[in-house]
């Protein structure tokens, strides 16, 4: 990859994307693109248009999207179907017509059937039903894996689809009511602490099982993979090793340094039972990911703890 060439980063502010930039700019990418909402409106299917033809971006890293957790996406399913779609189908379609060298679009692991098969190999997309709870949103993201396929296999397009397991990180989304698990129990165990709690509540059972990866190390693997992959088949992007959300809380809890018991609320949904990558796809192509789970989320904390507004 050419350093000077200009790289478009959608979603530049969030949790992966800003990773994305972090990493860009550590490996010497002189030339990011960044655009704000109030700079650009993806769901403004005129203003993305304008925007290419302007700027004309040789790769574009797609990461932006509406994201949320299970009560998020029970709440707002339209928005989490109709802005999804929106933003994407503009942007792959306007950089199809800019003649974007190489596009890389950010998927998820919500895409793959509730009852799929541990650990989850891509083969597995479309083989049943969805999760309920997320399921406007992963119909939205396998809408766009299969426009970047159609733009392949119809016109040579270089559209790559990267699935990546649950991410954490700086940047992360923190609000109670619109957040993920990690994030979720992060700021419940460090108000719990701060108040000198007893107990500290958590959505569900505590069974379901859940694989974690820092958003730092899916940077390192969008990088990567921009550079080593070439096919319109989709990849997963993940640790390979999974966690109760019991065994998460209790780890999230020494890491906070929250001493309180840990109680269950049963009758919040449990989501997915277990959501494991099979990651041996892009391991054989020589990736492998480096910050481990307690690592990630001391890390997480430390600059979750330099965050006046949160």
């Amino acid at each position: 990859m050419d350093k000077a060439e200009g790289i478009f980063v959608a979603g530049h502010r969030g949790l992966a994307g800003s990773a994305l930039v972090r990493k860009l700019e550590a490996e010497g990418f002189t030339n990011l693109l960044k655009r704000d909402r109030s700079q650009l409106d993806l769901m403004n299917e005129g203003a993305v248009a304008d925007f290419f033809s302007r700027e004309r971006p040789a790769i574009v890293l797609f990461a932006a999207a509406r994201v949320g957790g299970i009560k998020a996406n029970n709440d707002l399913p339209v928005e989490f179907l109709l802005d999804n779609l929106r933003m994407q189908n503009n942007v792959i379609c306007a950089a199809h017509e800019a003649g974007t060298r190489k596009f890389l679009f950010l998927g998820s692991s919500c895409i793959y059937p509730k009852h799929a098969p541990q650990p989850i190999p891509e083969s597995a997309l479309l083989t049943g039903p969805l999760e309920p709870t997320n399921e406007p949103y992963a119909i939205a993201k396998i809408a766009g894996i299969k426009l970047c396929q159609a733009y392949v296999r119809e016109h040579g397009a270089n559209f790559i689809s990267v699935m990546p397991t649950n991410l954490y990180g700086p940047n992360d989304n923190f609000d109670l009511l619109s957040s993920h698990a990690l994030p979720a129990l992060l700021r419940k165990a460090h108000e719990a602490k701060t108040a000198n709690a007893r107990h500290l509540t958590v959505w569900g059972s505590g069974t379901p099982r859940r694989e974690f990866l820092h958003v730092d190390d899916l940077a390192s693997a969008c990088l990567f993979l921009l550079e080593n992959y070439d096919s319109p088949e989709i990849i997963n992007v993940g640790w390979g090793e999974d966690i109760s959300i019991h065994e998460l809380a209790e780890l999230i809890c020494e890491v906070v340094g929250f001493r309180g018991e840990i109680s269950w609320d049963r009758e919040k949904p449990d989501g997915t039972p277990r959501k494991l990558l099979d990651v041996s796809k892009l391991r054989g192509l020589g990736w492998s990911p480096r910050i481990t789970l307690r690592d990630g989320i001391a890390r997480t904390y430390e600059w979750f703890l330099t965050q006046p507004a949160l």
